[in-house]
């Protein structure tokens, strides 16, 4: 199968509706945009003085480091098939 179209530029293109949404989706959509962005801009604002991490290697290491047997690793790399 071969693909003859072309295939939108999506960093450049502005947010839109789908073509087959209903009209009601199509009339509110920009109302929609912009409760998404005011969310987005509270969420990214929020301090890391809260005790929230963005991300799971900002917890301390006891929490995400661990060391993994060598027959833990068989045992998952088999779908526990390793184990019978």
């Amino acid at each position: 199968m071969v693909f003859n179209g072309t295939y939108p530029n999506l960093a450049t293109s502005a947010p839109h509706p789908h073509p087959a949404a209903p009209a009601e989706i199509k009339a509110r959509f920009s109302e929609f945009v912009k409760k998404i962005e005011a969310s987005t801009k509270i969420s990214s604002a929020v301090p890391a003085s809260t005790g929230a991490l963005r991300d799971f290697w900002e917890a301390p290491e006891r929490l995400w480091k661990q060391d993994i047997e060598e027959a833990e690793i068989d045992a998952i790399l088999s779908g526990g098939a390793s184990l019978h």
